[in-house]
């Protein structure tokens, strides 16, 4: 391969500069017989020649005869020229020149021009392209590969290697030139589209052919991610004089030093590699070394995150917290060592993490959130597939597609309301049985070390599709089976009610008989909504812990960012307010990204409220914010107040319900719809609060029932999440009625 190559790139060269040797030829040749014309005459002394008429008339006529020659006339040119070289060879046998040294010399001289005279005029087109028939390597471009294992093997003993494979693959693209030809001769348009496509397929050969350096890269890698995560110990700022030999470590880090080496050898042939031309695509042998180790580094931690995460749901323990250190260890591994290396390879080993972690992550989140789309985002339309550095997807192991998935649904599972309760003021999930911890704020601090700010991030996008999931079945199920069904029995039912609360500022006469009616004539109508409001309330719950620790992260990681983040945020909020108090003022267009992209940064950022988030449209529907409330006071028996906690717990263990998915499920749901179903919301509850604590005798000498309590609690916390305000909820329930329950509470 690396012969022919050679051979018909200097044949090449050759045709181009064919006139132009042979002009230089011709006229150093006339040049050398004007000399010995010269030489004869007499004019031009030469050690012991005599002058000679005959010989100078001789000589003169035969640089006459050399200027003569036509370049365009090759045939007779090339005659001509050969009885030049016979006439000089007897002249200088029949004239005893020979005893002459010098003039022996010219003579030589000018036979050799002569001579490669011919041989230039010789070199033509037609040669080239016997050249290139016999050397068409066509046919080699299904057999090659069978020799790619070969190739590899002999990189892996010589890394120098790659220096003569250039040849090769010069050679390879070669293969296009016929068929390209043959579409240049047709003049077809499809002329680049044909050679960028072969062109592609040749440099992802090349590729292939070459990945063995970053493969055989990260064999080494592995065994200096052991030795840097499990022998050798970080050296500390500062470190006692005692403590230096027990740091110093000098077998293991002799390993890794000669590990290194090893690394830097295999990168170094193939950075000896010139800028090499496949087809009509540049290869650059950096840049090809860096795309091998992206590559390698995308298969390496795609199959870290698929085979750690995964969980068995039938564990009596979780697997979140041992699954999640465990790949914590790795991906820090996996940083440390990259970073350790890249000085040795010449790259940018921070930067190529950062941007191949991060295109793993959104891809499998885009993925997984491709369940929850009508229009999918195929491969070949993502931002973050690529064709040189392909992301593997691999077989999903249960309903999930990939572990984005299976981490979001592990977390769901082990945090459902029905079995584990979750205290606010210790921000942590405990199982309502054992009351033993399950999940701690600590285990956000896990996740992002295991996959990063943008793992953490896009289990966040991901819970965000999935109450958004939720929130469309609840909104398409209220309105076609009980607010816009052929069936007008609840419609009648809850208008019935309506009536018979009317007006919601007065108070209801016999409140027990009247609400218990109404709540018995809906039970059956509750267990599929309510498991959506806790499970929405759930998935609310675990957005604003994901929130919480972003936050934190980015303001400890990236204090200047989050300052940024916040004035601006604060200053584009203050210029929409004036905006809406005067609206000459100015307000970004539809077609300004701003506060699309702000937007982004912002909730990547954690600079947002989950629970203020409109996550649907929703059409207006009569009677909902009293299909909010009966739902409420039909569950809220379940619950007790705990003075340890400040809160409400459920009340009997066998009937598991967590009070803070229940109430954020009604704030999510009621913020869906117009503001005023909130209000209505309050105005119910606080007539129902009021009928109540009218009907008591003696209110301020009896304890109020129960289920007041309860849910004097449930607004409390309602305002609590909600962030309402005080006043909002003072206009319903009046004040001595919150300050009585907390006195109640207090000495009880």
């Amino acid at each position: 391969f690396a012969g022919n190559y050679v051979r018909i790139s200097l044949f090449k060269q050759m045709l181009a500069d064919k006139q132009m040797k042979w002009e230089a030829y011709k006229k150093e040749g006339s040049e050398r017989i004007q000399e010995l014309s010269d030489v004869f005459s007499g004019t031009k002394p030469l050690t012991r020649v005599e002058k000679n008429e005959n010989l100078q008339a001789w000589f003169a006529e035969m640089a006459k005869q050399i200027n003569s020659l036509n370049y365009d006339d090759s045939t007779s040119a090339g005659r001509k020229i050969v009885q030049l070289i016979q006439a000089l060879e007897e002249v200088q046998e029949f004239h005893q020149l020979e005893s002459n040294l010098q003039v022996r010399q010219f003579l030589a001289d000018t036979r050799k021009y002569l001579h490669q005279m011919i041989r230039t005029i010789n070199i033509k087109e037609e040669v080239l392209i016997v050249i290139e028939i016999v050397a068409d390597l066509s046919y080699a471009w299904e057999i090659i590969d069978s020799y790619t294992e070969n190739m590899q093997k002999g990189i892996m003993r010589e890394p120098q290697l790659v220096i003569r494979l250039r040849a090769t693959f010069i050679k390879l693209s070669s293969a296009l030139e016929l068929p390209c030809l043959r579409i240049t001769q047709a003049q077809s348009a499809d002329f680049m589209s044909v050679s960028q496509y072969y062109s592609g397929e040749l440099v992802s050969y090349v590729r292939k052919v070459l990945q063995i350096i970053p493969q055989t890269m990260f064999s080494q890698l592995a065994k200096i991610i052991t030795l840097m995560t499990g022998q050798i110990k970080e050296v500390p700022t500062r470190l006692e004089k005692d403590k230096m030999k027990e740091f110093a470590q000098l077998d293991e880090r002799y390993q890794v030093a000669k590990l290194t080496h090893s690394i830097s050898v295999f990168t170094e042939g193939i950075l000896m590699m010139k800028t090499t031309l496949v087809g009509i695509i540049k290869i650059d042998p950096k840049q090809l070394l860096e795309d091998g180790i992206r590559k390698e580094l995308v298969q390496q931690v795609a199959r870290a995150l698929h085979n750690t995460l995964q969980f068995n749901p039938k564990a009596k323990t979780s697997e979140l917290t041992p699954r999640l250190e465990s790949l914590g260890g790795q991906m820090e591994g996996f940083r440390r060592s990259f970073e350790y290396i890249q000085d040795y390879v010449n790259i940018y080993g921070l930067k190529i993490w950062q941007e191949e972690v991060s295109r793993i992550i959104n891809y499998n989140v885009e993925q997984e959130c491709n369940s929850f789309l009508r229009t999918k985002v195929q491969d070949w339309e993502s931002l973050y597939q690529s064709i040189a550095i392909p992301i593997p997807r691999f077989r999903p192991v249960d309903e999930s597609v990939n572990f984005i998935g299976r981490l979001a649904r592990e977390i769901i599972r082990i945090t459902d309301p029905r079995c584990a309760s979750y205290i606010d003021s210790m921000k942590a999930w405990f199982d309502i049985k054992t009351r033993q911890e399950i999940v701690n704020k600590t285990v956000f601090s896990k996740v992002q070390r295991a996959v990063g700010t943008f793992g953490l991030s896009g289990l966040d996008r991901l819970l965000c599709f999935m109450v958004v999931k939720e929130l469309q079945t609840f909104s398409r199920s209220v309105e076609r089976h009980v607010f816009r069904t052929k069936d007008k029995t609840w419609q009648n039912l809850f208008e019935e009610l309506a009536k018979l609360l009317a007006p919601v500022e007065g108070i209801i006469p016999a409140p027990l008989k009247l609400y218990s009616v109404y709540v018995t004539k809906t039970a059956k109508l509750w267990p599929g909504y309510f498991d959506t409001m806790l499970k929405v309330g759930q998935m609310q719950l675990l957005r604003k812990q994901i929130a919480h620790e972003l936050n934190t992260l980015c303001k400890f990681d990236s204090n200047n960012l989050a300052c940024a983040l916040q004035t601006m945020n604060t200053a584009l909020l203050a210029d929409i307010e004036v905006h809406y108090s005067d609206p000459t003022k100015p307000y970004p267009k539809e077609e300004n990204p701003l506060m699309y992209e702000i937007a982004g940064y912002l909730e990547a950022s954690g600079f947002h409220d989950p629970l203020m988030k409109i996550y649907i449209t929703t059409p207006p529907l009569p009677n909902f914010p009293l299909f909010i409330f009966l739902l409420v006071i039909s569950h809220i028996s379940k619950l007790t107040y705990s003075k340890q906690i400040n809160g409400l717990v459920c009340k009997k263990p066998a009937d598991p319900l967590d009070a803070p998915p229940f109430v954020i499920g009604c704030i999510t749901l009621l913020k869906q719809f117009h503001v005023d179903n909130t209000e209505k919301f309050l105005a119910y509850m606080g007539q129902y609060v009021r009928s109540f604590v009218d009907a008591m005798p003696g209110t301020k000498t009896v304890d109020m029932p129960q289920e007041i309590l309860n849910l004097l609690v449930y607004i409390e916390e309602f305002i609590y999440f909600s962030g309402t305000s005080r006043k909002r909820v003072d206009a319903h329930i009046p004040p001595y009625i919150f300050e009585q329950f907390r006195t109640q509470y207090a000495s009880g």
